[in-house]
């Protein structure tokens, strides 16, 4: 009893921390929404103001908490949500950003650091380029409410996805190095190592999950399995030395790509709801914490002796570096990008006789040379591939990244939790420790307020591409192929009285169902015809011919659809 008395003062005071923190989450959001400023920015100045409050404890977290706790179940909802083909088409650019562009700034930032910090050292100062290089998945967030094409959003969202396989692989070789010399060749190895195990194990836990999901019959235990998934990935990998982060993003992309054809409606829809309350809960704690931990960071800094006006010019040096290496590389990616959509657009007349030839079944030649097709498997394959390739060089050009979205690029590579967080895993006695956590700190919390703050009046003065609005043809084609799904349905069922009425209708009317009365029959065939809707709608997802804006909206409204006459019964047939 009397352990209980002693106890319970604690517990109670870290439930009121806990519903407080829950509180400031959710009033800083709506606070957000109402003013126009991004909700990561003002969570940042919340916490830091009220980490400054006399008599407010320090705050200090493990870092493994954010590392392994929080970010991989953030980075799998990011990736289940992020459209499979999007993602492939900005491959290229994410691949270059979340390695090359980390392994350069590491090194620039190291080479400036050894100079300005004594007693530093060249693996130290890498080992705060690993630090400050990852930009933020989590920040980015503040990218999707400015307004930019999804590619641009792709190509940030991805590149936060993945650098921080890098950065921790480049973190962990220079923390080696310090104490004992390191190879170039061991550093590469690791990293492939840490990418390909993650990669693999990502692939198998996603797929497992798909079919384990398929056959729940209850959506909240559904849910609960969607929880587990991204642990399930992350702990494996991290135990066999590979990343855990990149494992969880593995298997959320398998499971966002997988998850309409295999899941029923209501589990994809409880998902969807139950992620948007986690992601807000998780995205506001990374950001909350990191504003409460900066009296620890100070406490910590005045503890070992070190100058924080010398942090502060190594943070500024270094916010300005991050910048300049990151305009320095896009700039060259814009660069190599508009080649690559140039050479595209010189092939697009050549990719389109092909694909005449092979639907008209004439011999398919290459400059000149015929190529060897000798099954109808390889025909509609090759007819695949080249289709797609069209639909690529489509997009590419629909969607340019030229200096304007290069700009967006450019100034919205924020760094944020992660950055501290890498920093405090430094091993304690690592040279100058203290400094470097302080410097990660102001480099991340600086590049929040000021980037995150100013990107909206950015991209209005810069005036890259607008958002991807839905064309009248785009929407034309989607209804035809929605047609056609319905009236194969309908022809399925050609011998039933009241199915070949409503055929007739339905023909007469362009596709679309009317209102009308409902019988058992009619919903069944309704529901027939949603599935065959969808079918054709994932189809169409694969050739990469639409947006992946249309085709969400044209799922999620037969989802709705579904829901209705399944919840309805013999309401009306709408």
């Amino acid at each position: 009893m009397l352990r209980l008395l002693i106890y319970r003062p604690q517990v109670m005071g870290s439930l009121v921390v806990v519903v407080l923190g829950l509180l400031a989450i959710a009033g800083v959001r709506v606070l957000a929404d109402r003013i126009g400023v991004g909700a990561p920015l003002l969570l940042v100045l919340v916490g830091v103001g009220v980490s400054v409050l006399p008599g407010v404890p320090v705050v200090e977290i493990e870092p493994e908490w954010i590392l392994a706790g929080i970010l991989p179940p953030l980075l799998f909802s990011s990736a289940v949500a992020m459209p499979s083909m999007d993602f492939r088409r900005a491959f290229g650019a994410v691949s270059g950003l979340s390695v090359l562009l980390v392994v350069i700034s590491s090194v620039a930032i190291g080479l400036v650091a050894d100079l300005l910090v004594p007693g530093l050292g060249l693996a130290g100062g890498i080992a705060l380029g690993a630090i400050l290089s990852p930009t933020d998945a989590a920040a980015t967030a503040i990218v999707r409410r400015v307004g930019v094409t999804s590619r641009v959003t792709t190509v940030l969202e991805g590149e936060g996805l993945l650098n921080d396989a890098t950065a921790l692989v480049l973190l962990r070789a220079a923390i080696a190095a310090s104490a004992a010399t390191v190879s170039i060749g061991g550093v590469v190895g690791r990293f492939a190592l840490a990418v390909v195990v993650a990669v693999a194990i990502g692939l198998v836990v996603g797929g497992l999950g798909l079919l384990a999901r398929r056959h729940v019959t209850g959506p909240a235990v559904n849910t609960l399995l969607s929880f587990a998934t991204p642990f399930v990935a992350s702990i494996p990998a991290e135990e066999l030395g590979a990343s855990g982060l990149v494992a969880a993003v593995t298997a959320g992309l398998v499971t966002g790509h997988g998850a309409t054809r295999w899941l029923p409606v209501r589990h994809r829809l409880s998902d969807t709801e139950t992620w948007r309350i986690v992601e807000l809960v998780l995205e506001g704690t990374i950001f909350l914490l990191m504003g409460l931990q900066l009296t620890a960071v100070l406490e910590d800094l005045h503890r070992s002796g070190a100058a924080g006006s010398l942090g502060l010019l190594v943070a500024a040096v270094a916010l300005v570096a991050t910048v300049v290496v990151r305009a320095g590389y896009v700039s060259v990616l814009v660069l190599w990008l508009r080649s690559s959509a140039r050479r595209g657009s010189d092939m697009q007349s050549q990719l389109q006789d092909m694909d005449a030839q092979l639907q008209a079944g004439e011999e398919v030649t290459i400059r000149g040379r015929p190529v060897s097709l000798t099954t109808p498997q390889r025909i509609a394959r090759f007819q695949e591939r080249v289709r797609l390739k069209i639909a690529d060089i489509d997009y590419f050009r629909a969607a340019p990244l030229g200096p304007r979205e290069g700009a967006v690029v450019v100034w919205a590579g924020m760094r944020g939790a992660v950055t501290l967080a890498a920093a405090q895993t430094l091993p304690i006695g690592f040279p100058q420790r203290s400094l470097l956590v302080f410097v990660a700190f102001a480099v991340a919390a600086g590049s929040l307020l000021l980037q995150g703050g100013t990107l909206a009046l950015l991209v209005r003065w810069v005036a890259p591409a607008p958002a991807e609005v839905s064309s009248i043809a785009e929407q034309e084609a989607l209804t035809e192929r929605l047609t056609a799904a319905n009236l194969a349905v309908l022809d399925r069922h050609a011998g039933e009285p009241e199915v070949a009425a409503y055929r007739e209708r339905l023909a007469a009317q362009g596709g679309r169902p009317d209102p009308a009365t409902s019988t058992d029959t009619r919903i069944r065939v309704r529901l027939e015809m949603i599935e065959a809707q969808r079918t054709a709608l994932l189809a169409a997802r694969d050739e990469g011919r639409f947006t992946s804006a249309a085709l969400t909206a044209a799922l999620e409204n037969l989802d709705a659809e579904q829901i209705s006459l399944e919840l309805r019964g013999n309401s009306a047939w709408t």
